[in-house]
């Protein structure tokens, strides 16, 4: 039997995102910057921004991923590390596609941690493994996820590099 899947289409996410945004404006938190991980939450972190009329948007590159269901033992943030300093006395709202097992959201998390005046998650998804439970969350499900950007294959495919899920 073929595992379940969430499929997510672009028309769907639009939805999503919006309704993440009412969300977090009905709770009354109003971020100074968006914090994306990238890759899959450059695509919330822009939506959020501008549904909430944010003009501040950083974003971490952080390698977890390797392919479907491998990861590292770790996520690691890449060249360039955002400059703490940029956050300072700053509400942060960190923004991800999915928090699966919750590390990658740590990780940043804990990076803003003693920096800044608040810190907040979003996400679209969010599973029950989750190490961090998100603020802000649209839907919950603990099937695998097919984001609209990310179940066709690239259109070049680099050399020594997998295929990120």
């Amino acid at each position: 039997m073929a595992p379940v899947r969430e499929n997510l289409t672009y028309e769907g996410f639009g939805r999503a995102v919006r309704q993440l945004a009412q969300t977090i404006a009905d709770d009354g938190y109003e971020p100074d910057v968006v914090l994306s991980i990238a890759r899959g939450g450059v695509f919330v972190a822009g939506g959020l921004a501008y549904a909430l009329d944010c003009k501040n948007i950083h974003l971490v590159n952080v390698e977890f991923y390797t392919g479907v269901g491998t990861t590292l033992e770790m996520p690691v943030m890449l060249a360039p590390v955002p400059d703490a300093i940029d956050f300072s006395n700053k509400r942060v709202l960190i923004a991800d596609d999915v928090a699966d097992t919750g590390k990658t959201l740590k990780l940043v998390h804990d990076f803003c941690v003693g920096h800044v005046a608040e810190v907040r998650s979003a996400v679209i998804y969010e599973k029950t493994q989750s190490l961090v439970k998100c603020e802000y969350v649209w839907k919950r499900t603990d099937d695998w996820i097919n984001f609209p950007w990310s179940v066709d294959e690239p259109v070049v495919k680099r050399a020594g590099q997998v295929r990120d899920a």
